[in-house]
C-alpha cells in the first residue's frame, strides 16, 4: 500500500509538473490528483526538493524503458532503431499539441540554477540518455555505418543537445517542424 501511494504521488506529480512546471505546481494539486491524503506527501518525501529528485529518477526510468523497448527490438540496423526512437517521440509530441517538451529538459531549464541536487540528478539522467545513444552509434560504427572518425560519445552528446533544443523550439512554434528538421539533418546529412 505504501509503495502504491508513493507511486501515485509520483505519477500525478510527473504529469502536473510536466504541464505546469515545478514551481507552478502545488503540493495540494499533486495530492488531489493522486487521490491521497494531504499528510501522505511528507511521509514519502522530506521536502518538495526531495520529491523533485525522485521525480527526476521517475522520468529517467520511464524514458529508459521506452527507449529500451524501441532500441533493443528486432534486427534493424542501429541507426534505423535510433530514427524510430525519435520518430516515436515526435509523434507523441505532435499528438499532445507540441506543448509539453521533454520532462527532464523542462526541469533542467527551471531548476538547474535553483537546486544543486536537482541539477546533479538531471545531469546524471541526461548522461545516461547520451550514453544510450552513444552505444547505438558505436554499434553503427562497428558495422561500418558511420562516417570515419565520428566519435560516438561526442556525437551522442551533440544529438541529445540538438534534440532538446528542437523540443524547446517546438514548444515556441507549437508545431513538430523543428523535430522534423532535427531528424532530417541528423539522419539524412550528419549520420548519412
Amino acid at each position: 500500500m505504501k509503495r502504491d501511494a508513493r507511486q501515485a504521488i509520483l505519477d500525478a506529480g510527473a504529469d502536473l509538473i510536466h504541464r505546469q512546471g515545478f514551481h507552478n505546481t502545488g503540493l495540494a494539486d499533486i495530492l488531489a490528483a493522486a487521490g491521497v491524503p494531504k499528510g501522505s506527501f511528507y511521509f514519502y518525501f522530506k521536502s518538495k526538493e526531495d520529491f523533485g529528485l525522485a521525480l527526476v529518477e521517475h522520468h529517467a526510468q520511464r524514458m529508459a524503458g521506452v527507449s529500451a523497448s524501441l532500441l533493443d527490438q528486432g534486427d534493424d540496423p542501429p541507426l534505423v532503431r535510433m530514427r524510430s526512437l525519435f520518430q516515436t517521440f515526435r509523434e507523441f509530441q505532435a499528438e499532445g499539441g507540441c506543448v509539453r517538451g521533454c520532462p527532464l529538459g523542462n526541469l533542467a531549464q527551471e531548476m538547474s540554477d535553483l537546486s544543486p541536487a536537482m541539477r546533479q540528478a538531471l545531469q546524471t539522467a541526461m548522461a545516461a540518455m547520451s550514453s544510450r545513444l552513444a552505444g547505438l552509434l558505436a554499434q553503427a560504427r562497428d558495422r561500418g555505418e558511420l562516417k570515419p572518425g565520428l566519435d560516438p560519445e561526442r556525437a551522442a552528446a551533440f544529438i541529445l543537445d540538438s534534440w532538446e533544443g528542437a523540443l524547446l523550439r517546438m514548444k515556441v512554434e507549437k508545431h513538430p517542424r523543428p523535430l522534423l528538421r532535427f531528424e532530417e539533418f541528423l539522419f539524412d546529412h550528419l549520420l548519412a
